[in-house]
Formats: structure tokens, sequence, C-alpha cells
């Protein structure tokens, strides 16, 4: 009996470690991810449709992409797939 509340204990804190893992995991659609920069730029006191508040939105565009090649090539070189190749010399 003791065993079976203490596997139960452990399945349900995975599956609370699983659910607080997933819930952070969310997408912006590209919409919305439009409307959080403009929001982010009007807190820096940039007007709408201002040639200023273009060059904001432009530069957080710029530096997410930049973050994104940057991540790409922190990658380890073992989550690319290997290819081993060995050749096979056929005597005569």
């Amino acid at each position: 009996m003791s065993r079976n509340i203490t596997s139960l204990r452990k399945l349900s804190l995975v599956a609370g470690l699983l659910a607080i893992t997933l819930a952070g995991c969310t997408t912006l659609t590209p919409e919305q991810q439009r409307a959080e920069d403009e929001k982010t730029c009007l807190s820096y006191g940039f007007k709408p449709k201002s040639e200023a508040m273009s060059n904001c939105l432009l530069q957080i565009h710029l530096d997410r992409r930049a973050d994104i090649r940057a991540w790409q090539n922190d990658r380890p070189q073992f989550s690319t797939p290997m290819v081993i190749y060995q050749p096979v010399v056929v005597p005569r």
C-alpha cells in the first residue's frame, strides 16, 4: 500500500512539472508579436506611424533574428546528423 502511494506521488509530481513546463511554452502569431513590439516601442515614447517608431520596430525585429541565428550557431555539433564514411577497397 505504501509503495503505491509513493508511486502515485511521484507520478503526480512528474505530471505537475510537465504541466508547469508546458504552460510556459507559448507561441505568438505574427500579429500578436507585432502588437507586443508596438507596445514596447510606445512604452519607449515613440509616436505611432512615425519614422522613429518604424526604426524601433525594425531594430526589435533585427535583434530577434540575430538572437535566433546565435542560438542556431551555439547548438552542439552532435545535434546534426553524423555521416560516417569508410571506403571499401575490393582487390582485383
